[in-house]
């Protein structure tokens, strides 16, 4: 027997017939497509340490290998060169998505201070949601005793519909919590 997680599990079966009474046919129905994470690290530049990190953390985090982001011109005043690692990146599709948005909504956002909902200003216009940690401890992988920097990540959740509507109703059914 194939495991399935729990999310994807739910995805087929209660949300796309919740919604699929909105649509001409059940792939209409909006799906996620993929997870994107990303981590810029501003003082990487003079620390190599500090990159591997985050990268360290980036890669327990959400179980797969994080990637370097370089940069992509000089620029003096940040004494940056061409080709310096400036941050990390991860992009989770399929199972591993699935699984990190199970852990995202049940154990990561209720340990973020003073959450109160999501904010419903984060969408882009094209049914993709983007939101800001301001702190990687809140996610349970990380032991606090062994970072010496809090950092902040993005996070972005990319969908298949061009309409925020159609991606807040998806993301409600998969379990979200936005603000009222």
């Amino acid at each position: 027997m194939e495991y399935t997680p729990r999310l994807k599990k739910k995805y087929q079966v209660e949300v796309v017939n919740n919604l699929k009474g909105n649509y001409k046919s059940v792939m209409q129905v909006p799906k996620l497509v993929k997870i994107c994470l990303n981590q810029g690290i501003g003082s990487a530049a003079s620390d190599k340490k500090q990159i591997e990190a985050a990268q360290n953390e980036m890669t327990m985090i959400t179980g797969q290998k994080a990637v370097l982001t370089n940069s992509t011109k000089d620029i003096s005043n940040f004494k940056l060169r061409k080709g310096m690692p400036v941050g990390v990146r991860v992009t989770l599709r399929g199972d591993q998505m699935y699984e990190f948005l199970d852990r995202f909504v049940t154990s990561t956002l209720p340990r973020v201070r003073d959450f109160a909902g999501l904010p419903l200003k984060g969408f882009d216009g094209r049914g993709n949601y983007t939101m800001g940690i301001k702190e990687q401890i809140a996610f349970p992988e990380i032991s606090i005793d062994k970072i010496n920097k809090i950092t902040g990540m993005d996070v972005t959740f990319v969908t298949d519909t061009n309409s925020d509507d159609d991606a807040l109703i998806l993301f409600r059914e998969l379990g979200l919590p936005f603000k009222k």
